[in-house]
């Protein structure tokens, strides 16, 4: 067995997207199949919050999935590497994670399904990345360095632990902490309860996620302009004078081709205290949104953490 911590116990391990981007693309690959076989079978819940994954103390789980008079769980274990299909039945099948194209893991997978009694179809092409592969044909992504991954992971279950304190802060509607496979980010999400101005034009993803006011914040290895893991966070609609607003700590930024303040992973490992900074960076990246906006905070936050 692996042991539980990177090689030097970090548990904000060093996460260079260079060095691990063919495994980093190999794996948003595999959660898109396993998620949207969660997003098939699972009641649709507002926000698409029944498609995401969870980190767990081993990886991450697609939480009980219902299936006629049965549930099955789906787990993503990054100590072990395997992924481990589970039946409350008592069925059990896996794969071994190990470097191997995307279409033979779709084609394993979905026959472990089978062979547990669970037939289920799924729109087999990626979602949110540029010229996407059918998973059936894509043998470009095809890498797994177990010890990438699980940095990664490590990684996750960190910043889950100071996203699931500062979601604590909150007594208006929130989201779970979670991890959407889509555009493979741990996410958190606060609402002030307003319905947003329609977007007819938008496409039905972006509908759904920004049907009502929200202020987001959330993690991910990189990606496009940003070629290094970052912590981002934004408000929708976003108020006049969102991107001149200051926060906090003093390595935040605000990126204007995304529309987003952007903290990078990196200046948040390497500081004294990664907790204390992170929580800075949501709260007042919150606070700017939510104040420029007019949310009723006094309404939405517990009162131990209000700060205007």
């Amino acid at each position: 067995m692996s042991k539980p911590f990177t090689a030097d116990g970090n548990a904000w391990p060093p996460l260079p997207l260079a060095e691990w981007k063919d495994t980093c693309e190999t794996l948003h690959m595999w959660t898109q199949i396993v998620g949207k076989v969660r997003m098939r079978l699972s009641p649709p819940l507002n926000h698409w919050w029944h498609v995401p994954l969870y980190v767990t103390a081993r990886g991450l789980t697609t939480s009980p999935i219902p299936y006629g008079w049965r549930v099955f769980e789906i787990n993503f274990d990054f100590i072990d590497h395997y992924l481990a299909i589970e039946t409350s039945d008592g069925m059990a099948a896996g794969i071994a994670l190990k470097p191997m194209a995307v279409a033979d893991f779709y084609r394993q997978f979905m026959e472990r399904l089978n062979g547990l009694g669970i037939d289920v179809q799924i729109n087999a092409t990626p979602n949110e990345v540029p010229e996407p592969i059918p998973f059936a044909e894509d043998r470009i992504h095809k890498s797994y360095d177990p010890a990438q991954a699980h940095r990664f992971w490590r990684a996750l279950v960190s910043v889950d632990t100071v996203f699931k304190e500062f979601r604590a802060r909150y007594v208006g509607k929130c989201s779970p902490v979670h991890f959407f496979w889509g555009s493979f980010d741990l996410a958190v999400s606060r609402f002030s309860g307003q319905r947003a101005p329609e977007k007819p034009e938008a496409d039905s993803i972006y509908r759904e996620a920004y049907s009502h006011s929200v202020s987001s914040a959330g993690f991910w290895p990189g990606s496009g302009e940003i070629q290094d893991a970052a912590f981002y966070a934004y408000t929708v609609p976003a108020p006049e004078g969102l991107a001149e607003a200051r926060v906090q700590p003093e390595q935040a930024f605000y990126h204007k081709g995304l529309g987003e303040f952007l903290l990078m992973y990196d200046d948040v490992r390497r500081s004294s205290s990664p907790r204390d900074i992170l929580l800075a960076f949501l709260q007042s990246t919150y606070e700017a949104g939510a104040d420029l906006a007019g949310w009723n905070r006094k309404e939405l936050e517990r009162e131990l953490y209000q700060t205007a």
